[in-house]
């Protein structure tokens, strides 16, 4: 019998012609579990179901490790006769643990193992990522009667990785197929980015321009701070954190402003450069641009004339030509006429034509 650990195993013993002998069942530590159907052995775990002339048959319930082994049914007659039943336990693998050796940065390498730390017999691992099975060194441990399996597989890490699964699967005989997997997403740390989005993309004197300092990295930049080049930050600018807010706007605002984010893997900034327009100046830069949109239409209709233009004159020479040629050969045909046009056809020369 093959019975998973935790599962319930049946044993049987068949009896040949049994005449009320004593019948004993014991364990494979030779301890009496039943003597004529009566228990021997206080385990509970253990139930006569059946005892009859042909069979005795027995439950194990929450079946263990230990009790692997030989089950001995004994048959006390003037000859002693006895049948063995052998039972083995499968110890399947629970889910598998992944262990990160080290902190992954991006441009680096990070080892990652897997274990189960219990099976038997020992389980099989693969590692997996983007469906495609990774490549790992494998080993195992023979801890009494159970295994422990690992397997390790290194991976150089960029920043785009941050957030990739990897898996770890076992496969094992007492899953009857399934697959026990973890999956272990990637931590890649990596220096910031940061990206300066302004409210509006114009602004006039009396407007009020908020500027948002968008930042990225792993770990995350908590502090964000803003300047201003050359100068520093107008009295009235509020900061709340990536947010920089300048009420009532005026050209005295003019200038680059920047802001900055730093992580342990590094720093980054970003540059704004703020122009402020009176009205006027915003109303001629605003109109300017639907001009210059029709002004490149036109140009393009204009230049579709043309060649529609030039394609015609061209088409029309073609046949001007194919006309006169025609022409020319008819005259072939009919010799005298002209000889009529080009002599005249009494004598009297009173006019000349001729056919180019």
């Amino acid at each position: 019998m093959t019975v998973v650990e935790g599962g319930v195993a049946e044993i049987n013993c068949r009896l040949h012609r049994y005449d009320g002998s004593i019948v004993v069942i014991q364990n494979p530590a030779r301890q009496t579990l039943f003597f004529n159907g009566t228990r021997a052995l206080k385990d509970d775990r253990f139930q006569l179901v059946e005892f009859t002339q042909r069979q005795v048959r027995i439950l194990l319930s929450e079946v263990r490790l230990e009790d692997e082994g030989g089950y001995f049914c004994q048959l006390y007659t003037d000859d002693t006769h006895h049948q063995i039943a052998s039972l083995t336990v499968l110890v399947a693998p629970e889910n598998p643990t992944v262990e990160v050796k080290e902190q992954a940065v991006e441009g680096g390498e990070v080892e990652l193992t897997c274990v189960v730390p219990r099976s038997r017999p020992a389980a099989t691992l693969r590692w997996y990522r983007d469906r495609r099975e990774l490549r790992g060194l494998s080993s195992r441990e023979q801890l009494g009667k159970v295994f422990r399996v690992s397997t390790s597989v290194r991976l150089r890490v960029e920043r785009r990785d941050h957030g990739t699964i990897v898996t770890c699967e076992a496969t094992h005989p007492a899953l009857r197929g399934q697959r026990k997997q973890t999956q272990y997403v990637l931590d890649v740390q990596y220096s910031p980015t940061a990206r300066i989005q302004p409210s509006q993309a114009v602004l006039r004197e009396g407007d009020t321009l908020l500027l948002t300092c968008v930042v990225n990295g792993n770990p995350l930049p908590h502090e964000i701070t803003w300047s201003r080049a050359n100068d520093s930050l107008p009295e009235r600018a509020q900061i709340e954190g990536a947010e920089l807010t300048l009420p009532v706007l005026g050209p005295g605002d003019n200038g680059t402003y920047a802001c900055h984010a730093a992580n342990k893997h590094g720093r980054a900034s970003d540059q704004y450069v703020l122009v402020v327009y009176d009205p006027g100046a915003i109303v001629e830069a605003q109109t300017s641009v639907p001009y210059a949109i029709v002004g490149g239409i036109l140009a393009l209709l204009v230049f579709s004339i043309i060649c529609v233009l030039i394609g015609m004159v061209w088409c029309s020479i073609r046949q001007k030509g194919s006309y006169l040629t025609h022409e020319a050969s008819g005259l072939d045909e009919h010799g005298e006429a002209r000889e009529a046009f080009l002599n005249g056809g009494d004598g009297h020369k009173r006019k000349e034509e001729f056919f180019i």
